[in-house]
């Protein structure tokens, strides 16, 4: 079977015409009203340890919950959120954390065993239960026949239903072949949803605990999975890593390791929408429309096939607004929001934030559902709208972050919306300082057993290799390493750890991109540029000038100038070489670099 892409990568406004298409934008319009605006996140809150799980709940609390066990407890207010509660609720991660769908009880199992059920309006622990296993999934469900919420939380393939007050098991589900590692509810239709480890999605009632034709609400399903699209995982070879069902039971979503976001019919189990987001379509929307620095999107890069390996990558999930007619997920490239129906992207927000955001959860942001239904129908019709807010997780971070209407303040960033409501761990400081000094590396000096040189960097002009060159100083990497290379009258070349030409390599592991800059040519001596064995294979080899080199211009990167210890450079050009391979007979080296 073939996936519909959609080409949904741009942002674009809906387009005008006629007057259906207009009613259409003005609809789109309404919609995006009752969700965050800002460009970048207002707030952010600390745990201890990395937070790994974020719920919202329709009674306007919030709960997080990071690797380390703890779990706490925070109020929605009229502006932000407050701090309610703390539980040191397990004694290792926590692996699953969900939310009744009435939002009166939540609940979270760990490594430990353990599986903790909360009174989320009391704010109270109400249960706990030794499971005897470490479940891949936890999830709420209601039963019709019991009148009553129960939890099931799956075991290997098995999924088991307890009763949460009791802790008695009330049912198995062994509808599974392979462990089950997501369980998703559906309110409006009272069926289950749950994925295994091959990628396969199955279907179960939540009053007699297996598939039926027609759900307990009277809607029928298909009758054969052959006549579904949800083989599409196996046919890919790819892996579910999120799933989530729309408010209105219209649609689910699903995020895969293939890094496609696709959207089912729930009824039908048919694809409506599949949204590509792999970085060659990232980093070809960067190239058209260059939406971060050349560096800030390479260092994006580099966090995303980091976090590719890493556990923390199926944290990254899909959420829909309340109208189930846009899509929110969190890419390299900052959040994204789809309009289903109009099948593009309708905003972008956190782009310039040096944040890898992964798992989202949408505040409910209207105080009516009416009100939203009259706006759409309306947008003259003003509605009363609580504060929307997108709360997140990030990659590798003990915070998490809350996207509002309200911009942060442009002119201190970094100071007033961290919130330090714990301590900074060393690690945070480090990071902070190491940060501080990325941003002011303007110059630097080689140290040489012939004298200092003193280099002014173009960070404005070649960011990626400025950061490339300081980077490798800040860690050494050049102490020791010789001038390899000696050309009289032309230039002086080092940055080879192996000192013969053929080594060294970027921060990154790889080769990186040319920065040619018009302003910055070949044209005098002293001219400090990268080499190379072609285009676009810059490592951390560099060399230096000694008369005005213009053939090199375009072919090579030039990041800097010498402004002082010209004399220093013109002894290391009149050393006697070796006649076939240009390397001085006594070695020169670069003894350390200070960076500024």
């Amino acid at each position: 079977m073939k996936d519909e892409i959609a080409a949904a990568s741009a942002i674009s406004d809906p387009e005008e015409p006629d007057s259906k298409r207009l009613r259409v934008s003005a609809a789109d319009k309404g919609l995006l009203e009752s969700l965050p605006s800002a460009k970048s996140y207002e707030m952010s809150y600390m745990h201890r340890d990395i937070v790994q799980h974020i719920v919202t709940s329709h009674t306007n609390f919030v709960l997080t919950a990071s690797v380390d066990g703890h779990i706490k407890f925070w109020k929605k207010s009229e502006e932000g959120i407050e701090f309610v509660k703390h539980f040191r609720a397990h004694l290792s991660s926590v692996v699953g954390l969900t939310m009744s769908y009435d939002g009166l009880y939540a609940a979270s199992v760990s490594t430990d065993k353990a599986l903790k059920v909360f009174d989320v309006k009391n704010f109270d622990m109400v249960t706990m239960m030794s499971l005897g296993y470490v479940p891949g999934a936890v999830c709420f469900i209601w039963s019709g026949d019991k009148k009553q919420h129960l939890l099931a939380a799956s075991k290997g393939s098995e999924i088991l239903v307890y009763d949460y007050l009791s802790g008695e098991s009330v049912g198995t589900i062994t509808a599974h072949m392979s462990k089950v590692k997501l369980i998703q509810y559906c309110h409006t239709h009272h069926t289950g949803v749950s994925v295994d480890e091959q990628g396969i999605i199955e279907y179960w009632s939540t009053n007699s605990l297996k598939f039926e034709e027609k759900s307990p609400t009277g809607k029928s399903f298909f009758k054969y999975k052959t006549d579904t699209d949800l083989f599409t995982f196996l046919q890919h070879k790819c892996s579910i890593l999120s799933l989530t069902l729309s408010p209105d039971g219209r649609y689910f979503a699903t995020f895969s390791s293939d890094r496609k976001i696709r959207v089912f019919n729930f009824l039908t189990a048919k694809l409506f929408r599949v949204y590509d987001e792999s970085l060659t379509v990232a980093t070809q929307l960067q190239q058209e429309e260059q939406l971060v620095q050349s560096i800030d999107f390479g260092r994006k890069l580099a966090i995303e096939r980091e976090l590719e390996k890493s556990e923390h990558f199926q944290s990254s999930g899909v959420i829909f607004d309340d109208s189930s007619s846009i899509v929110i997920y969190p890419t390299v490239l900052g959040i994204k929001f789809i309009n289903l129906q109009l099948n593009k992207c309708v905003r972008m927000i956190g782009v310039q934030e040096n944040v890898r955001f992964l798992g989202l959860t949408l505040s409910s942001p209207v105080t009516k559902k009416q009100n939203l239904q009259l706006s759409v129908v309306n947008p003259n019709i003003k509605t009363e709208l609580e504060d929307p807010t997108i709360f997140c997780t990030a990659y590798k971070k003990n915070r998490f972050y809350l996207f509002t209407n309200r911009e942060a303040d442009q002119t201190n960033l970094e100071s007033d919306r961290d919130i330090l409501n714990e301590r900074p761990t060393r690690e945070d400081i480090l990071a902070a300082q190491t940060e501080e000094k990325a941003k002011l590396a303007q110059s630097t000096i080689l140290h040489t057993n012939m004298g200092d040189v003193h280099l002014r960097l173009f960070s404005s002009e070649c960011p990626r290799t400025v950061e490339n060159f300081t980077t490798h100083a800040r860690n050494s990497y050049y102490n020791g390493v010789i001038f390899h290379r000696v050309i009289k009258q032309f230039m002086v070349q080092t940055g080879d750890p192996l000192g013969d030409g053929t080594g060294g390599e970027s921060i990154w592991g790889s080769d990186f991109e040319d920065e040619f800059h018009k302003n910055l040519k070949h044209d005098r001596s002293y001219t400090v540029s990268m080499a190379n064995r072609g285009a676009n294979t810059n490592g951390s080899q560099f060399f230096i000038t000694l008369i005005p080199t213009p053939w090199l211009d375009n072919k090579h990167t030039v990041f800097g100038r010498v402004v002082k210890g010209m004399d220093v450079i013109e002894k290391i050009g009149q050393v006697k070489t070796h006649p076939k391979t240009d390397v001085p007979y006594d070695p020169i080296k670069i003894l350390s670099v200070t960076v500024k």
